[in-house]
């Protein structure tokens, strides 16, 4: 998996490193068990700070999305992280979707291209698997 920065959306550095393994996961790019760049491996990359990276990789621990084991490195966790209840789940992908399409709307997308491009994406990834 590529990590790639965006220095003009806004978006802390930590927060982009955690999006992008989240989408990684995902989209299937990353799997369970999968190793992740080392912290400074991955700092050398984007150019940053070793502790963004660091911030990024435990936060990500401690929701349950990645595993560190002392010496070997960071990894995609085997288990599902903790469930969150309906409500605060639904709260969660409205907020994920409302960030989306104000980054699409900074590049002049309407919002009905974007949700036709999701549904597009959508449909071709039940169809890859």
């Amino acid at each position: 998996m590529e990590f790639r920065l965006d220095g003009k959306s806004g978006v802390p550095i930590y927060r982009q490193i955690q999006d992008m393994i989240r989408v990684g996961i995902a989209s299937g790019q990353l799997k369970a068990g999968e190793q992740l760049p080392t912290v400074r491996g991955l700092a050398v990359t984007l150019a940053v700070n070793p502790n963004t990276v660091i911030r990024a990789y435990t936060e990500l621990e401690r929701e349950g999305v990645l595993t560190t084991e002392q010496g070997t490195g960071t990894f995609v966790s085997a288990t599902a992280p903790q469930t969150i209840s309906p409500a605060d789940r639904f709260k969660k992908l409205e907020s994920l979707c409302g960030e989306f399409l104000a980054q699409a709307a900074r590049y002049g997308f309407a919002p009905e291209e974007t949700v036709n491009v999701m549904l597009s994406l959508a449909q071709r990834r039940t169809h890859n698997e």
